[in-house]
């Protein structure tokens, strides 16, 4: 038989297999340089360094957001006790308003802040940040009157536009002379302490504008055993 009638379309080239043989893989570059490694900062080194970070986290904390507040005298007895320490939100009349019966941290209403070095300045601020020291210029009291109302004491009792608030906090064998009646001015507001046998407050210095309010004392987390809010 003719081949070319068996394969009439002429010879066809064979048709090969795909390679199955595995690719060697490229080498990697011989010349590259290794990655350097990192050396951790020795302990003694490393230390300061944490500690000066976390001093100034602490002072820009106390700045903006929370303070811890020392309690230096009896004026807020038996709610707050000397050498208790409070925390203080800076926030809390950013997004709320001002209540009645809030404890609040304000700026000293006598003025008369004194002048400071630069060393003092740092030394105090660390120490105020983490509750080793006192403001110079700051009170603790709570809020009794609010802008607008009117404000006296009768008979050992708080009235607010002639009606007797209760005062569950105040110190056992408080005594008010009679006082008043004076009327809060619009921006300000009337402290008073909890002990009012030993407190200086609204009734000898007057009302206080609400712009020189520090923040809100909400709790007392120290010592522990007098953990409560505020």
């Amino acid at each position: 038989m003719n081949d070319d009638l068996e394969n009439p379309g002429g010879s066809v080239e064979p048709v090969t297999a795909p390679d199955l043989d595995p690719v060697e893989p490229v080498p990697a570059e011989t010349g590259a340089a290794p990655a350097s490694k990192k050396h951790a900062l020795p302990f003694w080194l490393e230390l300061p360094l944490l500690i000066i970070a976390a001093l100034a986290i602490a002072v820009v904390i106390k700045t903006f957001f929370l303070q811890a507040f020392w309690i230096p005298s009896s004026s807020m007895e038996d709610t707050l006790l000397i050498n208790d320490r409070v925390m203080v939100n800076k926030l809390a009349y950013r997004v709320g308003d001002l209540q009645r019966g809030h404890v609040v941290v304000f700026d000293d209403p006598r003025g008369g802040v004194p002048q400071e070095a630069l060393l003092e300045a740092t030394q105090r601020n660390i120490k105020e940040a983490v509750g080793l020291s006192v403001p110079r210029t700051e009170f603790i009291k709570r809020v009794i009157g609010l802008s607008g109302e009117r404000v006296e004491i009768i008979d050992n009792q708080v009235l607010i536009d002639g009606a007797p608030i209760d005062e569950p906090y105040l110190k056992n064998g408080s005594l008010m002379p009679d006082f008043g009646p004076v009327v809060v001015p619009a921006g300000e507001m009337f402290v008073m302490g909890d002990n009012r046998n030993s407190s200086q407050d609204s009734r000898y210095f007057g009302s206080v504008s609400t712009d020189t309010v520090v923040g809100r004392a909400f709790v007392i987390m120290w010592p522990p055993s007098r953990w409560s809010g505020l």
